[in-house]
């Protein structure tokens, strides 16, 4: 009946409250996947809730052919707290990243024809729609797909003299990841950011930043190059920024404005009235009830706990990652993370994994101390009866 596109665990969940999810047998399960970076308030937070309600009893969605004050008030609130100044609305991360692609490539066309060449980043992910996907530096997701969209350039990531080598006037934009989440928590080094922000500068090309999964919040500031010495000229967000419903959206700053104009792209869905009122409500408890302002502290409590976990046990190999974004990544001549992922869903722990044989780690953002004792309590108990290869 459905397309075969998910590997799925047997387990119908139908209902959650905070950290908790609930499946139609009742069984209660510790969620330690968030939706992958999604559910940063947890599930079924009062405030979305409240949001929902109120929304819903006045409107849906209206085209974006008229005013809509939701979406006013949304945009208002991520300009406020950013170094951006203009917003679009979509629907989704690969959405968003898409129109960052478009945004690149017309500022190229703008300077001069040949200007059109994209960088990425080896190991990169940027989303499974055609233009993303060939900007997403992972042959695996590539190769049945092909051909891609072409004039893309694949640079190995934090490799300082290889961007150097590559980039040069042909170029209109440059792609990267904060923290490359998909293939393991892997973070860039400041020095390596720096050298893309010169070389942008220096070649006329925009810098865009994918904080779809390491944005909103969860490394312990709204947006992660708030505690980075370089700012995008383009940021992508999504996952956390509607805490559950589909929303996403691609900020500009100063040369990147008003490079779109009427007619070159739009969203039916995207920004409608009712998402933007529950993600309203989610970058408030974000922003002014001190639910990102309290994630390093509690970042820093997990990556206690799990580098106690590391002391224990000899086939952890590293603790990854910085405020809830953090990931265990295990010696693979010994345990493979996917089998960390499944003992811990028959544990009802729920995990997910990631490359470099890597086990992601994302309670929700306003996850108690309480509640990441339980999770680690219950992770040091799968382990407990891991048996090395």
């Amino acid at each position: 009946m459905l397309m075969n596109a998910y590997k799925r665990f047997p387990v119908n969940f139908v209902r959650g409250k905070g950290p908790f999810l609930y499946s139609d047998q009742n069984h209660e399960y510790i969620d330690c996947v968030s939706g992958i970076a999604v559910n940063c308030l947890g599930h079924s937070h009062p405030a979305m809730v409240q949001a929902a309600k109120e929304q819903s009893e006045k409107l849906f969605h209206i085209s974006n052919l008229y005013q809509n004050d939701m979406q006013t008030l949304l945009a208002q609130k991520l300009i406020r707290n950013s170094y951006h100044q203009q917003v679009f609305f979509c629907n989704s991360g690969t959405e968003a990243n898409e129109l960052a692609i478009k945004i690149v490539r017309k500022h190229g066309h703008n300077i001069a024809p040949n200007k059109t060449k994209i960088l990425y980043m080896k190991e990169s992910f940027h989303g499974r729609s055609t233009g993303a996907l060939a900007i997403t530096g992972q042959e695996k997701y590539q190769v049945d797909f092909r051909p891609l969209m072409g004039d893309v350039v694949e640079c190995e990531f934090n490799n300082i003299e290889m961007a150097k080598s590559l980039v040069n006037e042909d170029f209109c934009g440059i792609f990267i990841e904060p923290v490359q989440g998909e293939s393991g928590i892997r973070a860039v080094t400041s020095e390596f950011l720096q050298t893309l922000r010169e070389l942008a500068d220096q070649f006329n090309a925009l810098l865009v930043f994918d904080e779809i999964q390491c944005g909103m919040g969860r490394m312990g500031t709204l947006f992660a190059y708030q505690q980075m010495n370089v700012v995008p000229d383009v940021v992508t967000i999504a996952k956390a920024l509607g805490g559950g419903v589909p929303i996403a959206a691609c900020l500009t700053r100063e040369k990147a404005n008003n490079i779109i104009v009427p007619g070159d792209h739009g969203s039916t869905y995207g920004g409608n009235p009712f998402v933007c009122a529950i993600a309203h409500a989610v970058l408030t408890e974000l922003i002014d009830h001190g639910v990102v302002a309290a994630v390093e502290e509690r970042g820093s409590y997990t990556q206690k706990k799990l580098n106690l976990l590391k002391v224990k046990y000899p086939f952890v190999k590293e603790i990854r990652g910085k405020g809830l974004l953090l990931g265990i990544q295990f010696d693979e001549s010994m345990v493979k993370a996917s089998d960390v992922v499944n003992s811990a869903f028959e544990a009802r722990l729920l995990l997910v994994g990631a490359g470099d044989n890597v086990v992601r780690f994302f309670p929700p953002l306003n996850i108690s101390l309480d509640h990441i004792d339980a999770m680690v309590g219950r992770l040091e108990q799968v382990l407990d009866n891991i048996v090395i290869q």
